[in-house]
């Protein structure tokens, strides 16, 4: 028992190493980016729907999109409350949410997500 100092050493070494990535942090997290909205979706107040449903499921709603118009030739979207949109990325979404790089990659970039839209679309033109 005459190494019993250099294993409460190595222990302590092994638990301050071991439990780095969770104290490092601890409190330096920060707030997810708000997205800065053109002058038409301010006044629009609603997108497609529920902005709180918007943040969340927007993939999903564009995947969804792209599936039933391409595959079924689908192009018109019914919204929970009844209202009808046309499922166009580029002109549906892209209509209002023009300036790509201060509202799309704003919370992409934060998030650390590469989604694959601008593979078959263009970029937006920035609309101020």
């Amino acid at each position: 028992m005459k190494d019993k100092g250099k294993i409460i050493v190595g222990l302590v070494i092994f638990v301050a190493v071991f439990t780095f990535p969770f104290w490092y942090n601890h409190g330096a997290a920060t707030q997810a980016p708000e997205p800065e909205l053109t002058e038409k979706a301010k006044k629009a107040d609603k997108c497609v729907e529920e902005t709180a449903y918007m943040r969340k499921e927007h993939m999903q709603i564009l995947d969804e999109w792209r599936d039933t118009v391409v595959r079924d030739g689908k192009r018109l979207y019914v919204n929970a409350s009844g209202k009808e949109y046309m499922a166009s990325l580029s002109n549906t979404c892209i209509d209002c949410h023009s300036n790509k790089e201060k509202f799309c990659d704003k919370c992409h970039d934060y998030a650390s997500v590469d989604p694959y839209c601008w593979d078959c679309h263009t970029y937006p033109e920035e609309k101020e």
